[in-house]
């Protein structure tokens, strides 16, 4: 008997039966067959792959909220997964489902998303006309364009996770688990953040939140991580009733006082000029974009080659390229 079947009779015998087991025939279904590892269950090789490829190291270079911080402690997309994954992992294991699943579903959530945040993904989805929607992009990161456009054959669960972590129900409770575990992480990562750049003040948060998740951040995602676990899996995922009514009000003041209106986005609209102006460029100058983005312009389309190159660029890599570009050189 191999480790990897040690640990899916294991998982028969812990895990909730709720959870999406290594040996679920749907859930560790990949598009390309492949021998099971002696050592890892599907899952366990799911988040090696996604840890270990291009586009999760990039993440580090991407914006959460703050564009350009300077400071070591402001949270980057990178940060923000590492927060996502272990807050799910906490609600998994407490719930008895599936750990290494909600892991890898977590891990690989934002590799899709574009330089500059949201702004980088708006302005995205106005100018292509493919849509852009960086939930989609993760799955098609993962799916085709990692490894020089071979991709990293994940399972379908994870997949399926990583599709639906925004606003919709996925497939397995794992993945229902990190779409509560995003929301939970950036809303009190981004209120710590805001009031580190002076956006915010500690008073300045709705009383009535306060007083039923916490005081501080610790509190609040303790509080909700445990909401979580005492509704229970049987029938859904989610917060407790109180618990929901008063995240989402906390989620609806952080959208007015941060998200849509105030000093963090400040320097958006350059952003957006630079993402146009490369797009654009590139559009013009299809002989520019790298070999691997080359082929998807033959074989699907000029915009969605395009489209895929920029989106996966870091915020400094996407600034270097346009001062390259479009910023005069100076003579020495």
């Amino acid at each position: 008997m191999t480790v990897r079947e040690q640990t899916e009779i294991t998982e028969m015998g812990i895990l909730s039966k709720y959870a999406c087991t290594s040996v679920n025939e749907k859930g560790t279904m990949r598009r390309k067959y492949e021998e099971k590892c002696p050592f890892r269950t599907a899952f366990q090789r799911d988040r090696d792959r996604i840890l270990h490829c291009n586009s999760f190291r990039r993440l580090k270079r991407k914006t959460q909220v703050f564009l350009s911080p300077v400071g070591d402690h402001y949270r980057t997309r990178l940060t923000h997964t590492l927060e996502v994954s272990q807050i799910a992992r906490t609600i998994s294991r407490g719930l008895r489902l599936n750990e290494d699943l909600t892991e890898a579903i977590a891990l690989g959530h934002d590799l899709g998303h574009s330089p500059f945040g949201h702004c980088g993904e708006a302005v995205l989805n106005e100018i292509c006309p493919h849509g852009f929607k960086h939930y989609l992009q993760s799955v098609r990161v993962v799916d085709s364009l990692e490894k020089q456009g071979r991709g990293l054959n994940l399972t379908f669960a994870v997949k399926n996770g990583i599709a639906c972590h925004t606003n919709a129900v996925a497939a397995t409770r794992e993945g229902n688990i990190v779409r509560l575990a995003d929301t939970i992480a950036y809303i009190n990562h981004d209120i710590e953040d805001s009031i580190r750049a002076n956006i915010l003040k500690p008073s300045d948060l709705p009383y009535d939140c306060i007083k039923v998740l916490g005081k501080t951040k610790t509190d609040r995602i303790t509080t909700l991580i445990a909401s979580v676990i005492e509704h229970g899996a049987a029938l859904d995922i989610d917060f407790t009733p109180p618990i929901r009514k008063a995240h989402d009000e906390l989620k609806k003041f952080m959208f007015a006082k941060v998200y849509t209106n105030s000093a963090a986005k400040i320097e958006e609209s350059k952003a957006v000029g630079i993402v146009e102006k490369l797009y654009s460029y590139f559009i013009e100058n299809p002989s520019k974009l790298p070999e691997e983005y080359r082929r998807i312009a033959d074989s699907h389309d000029i915009h969605r080659a395009v489209c895929d190159y920029i989106s996966g660029m870091s915020d400094s890599f996407a600034v270097d390229l346009y001062t390259e570009n479009f910023v005069p050189k100076f003579w020495k």
